[in-house]
């Protein structure tokens, strides 16, 4: 599944970085007209987190997968053969709906297969999945040097693909076994425990509303610190893209090792309070950026981006332990559905809750630096009494020693 999430990675590096372009440039759309279907787009694939996590208790993941898969590259292809606004948008959110599935379908698969060494696993997943991110980022910046609706065109096709490539690739995958189904053609089945609804589970639900705000960073790096640096700082516009590119050289390099301080359910649940530290001193640095010239601004938001980027690390950590913790095993499908409606929201709040701290200068970053590290401590704080139970899902001790 490593493989799988790199292919997957880099036909979504050629199209992310240029999405925006095609729609303006080849389709001919207006800034409005962009930004409204981004956002529908967004709206629509918020729903295919809890659908892919209730289909996924019920039937087996590498045949799911390959679907949500297919429909996606469909989605890609499909982009290429119209101008018309409505179609676009129906597409758009169409792919979009099959890529917050297919996320929750992933990180299932990953849970189930990898057992108790699920932290590791994902810290090596991440690590993948940001190096080909990258690289189809690269590629994609080489294809527009050709400024022709040829390559934005083909840049599709690349991305459609990549979603091939990884529906073949999964259905060659072995099945992972589950407590919420019977693996087809196993020996002496059993009948699967009651399942139970995530919907009722009101300490979950919360928990999902907490991590729906320690997702806020991802907006940083995609929103705020392009737009703090083009309006509200003295430091070169370049620096935009080299603050990217050294939040995927952090991730590629840091992200396992870090993995090692979460070995246990309870650890991943203390990493929440450096977390909170990161977060807030990357919100204190960037308002710090906008009081000095271009060399000490440039040195603050390097500073700034290094501490969102730590503080993205530490909640991948926590998050992908806790969100599995928290969960019991005949329901674990749709429990991962429900909390990849945090992530989902994100990418509406995100950019509207960045723009906002851009608006009110320095005091908005250290007020949206200093929301999420208080919960962070809040999160912390609500999923304690929880941990101290029976466990629910697997075994605490999740990374290997060895």
């Amino acid at each position: 599944m490593l493989g799988v999430a790199f292919v997957d990675r880099v036909g979504s590096g050629l199209w992310a970085s240029v999405s925006v372009l095609y729609f303006t440039y080849v389709s001919g759309l207006s800034l409005a007209e962009v930004g409204t279907l981004v956002a529908v787009a967004g709206a629509v694939g918020i729903a295919g987190a809890p659908i892919g996590g209730s289909i996924a208790d019920r039937l087996p993941l590498t045949r799911v997968l390959p679907a949500l898969q297919l429909l996606r590259a469909l989605a890609s292809v499909a982009l290429i053969t119209t101008d018309n606004y409505v179609l676009l948008l129906v597409y758009s959110a169409v792919g979009s709906l099959g890529d917050r599935a297919a996320n929750v379908l992933t990180k299932l698969y990953a849970t189930r297969a990898a057992g108790p060494e699920r932290v590791r696993y994902q810290a090596l997943q991440r690590t993948v999945a940001n190096a080909g991110w990258a690289l189809g980022g690269l590629a994609a910046a080489a294809a527009l040097t050709l400024d022709s609706t040829a390559a934005y065109q083909w840049l599709l096709v690349g991305d459609a693909l990549s979603f091939v490539a990884t529906a073949l690739l999964t259905l060659r995958c072995g099945e992972p076994t589950s407590s919420s189904r019977t693996v087809a053609g196993s020996k002496n089945p059993e009948p699967p425990a009651a399942p139970t609804s995530p919907w009722r589970d009101r300490t979950y639900l919360a928990y999902v509303a907490t991590e729906t705000v320690l997702f806020l960073d991802d907006a940083v790096f995609k929103v705020g610190l392009p737009l703090w640096i083009a309006h509200a700082s003295n430091a070169p516009h370049g620096l935009a893209p080299l603050l990217l590119v050294l939040n995927n050289v952090m991730v590629v390099a840091l992200q396992v090792p870090l993995a090692r301080f979460g070995t246990t359910t309870a650890a991943a649940r203390n990493l929440l309070v450096p977390h909170s530290a990161a977060v807030a001193l990357g919100g204190v640095t960037m308002a710090l950026s906008a009081t000095g010239g271009p060399l000490t601004a440039t040195l603050l938001l390097t500073a700034a981006a290094a501490a969102f980027t730590m503080a993205e690390m530490l909640h991948a950590t926590v998050s992908w332990e806790l969100s599995v913790a928290l969960a019991p095993d005949t329901s674990l499908g749709s429990y991962l559905g429900v909390h990849g409606l945090a992530q989902s929201a994100q990418r509406s709040i995100g950019p509207l809750a960045v723009t906002a701290a851009i608006v009110t200068g320095p005091i908005g970053w250290t007020a949206f630096g200093t929301t999420i590290a208080v919960t962070c401590l809040i999160q912390r704080r609500l999923v304690r009494d929880r941990l101290a139970q029976a466990p629910l899902s697997v075994p605490p001790v999740t990374v290997s020693e060895h």
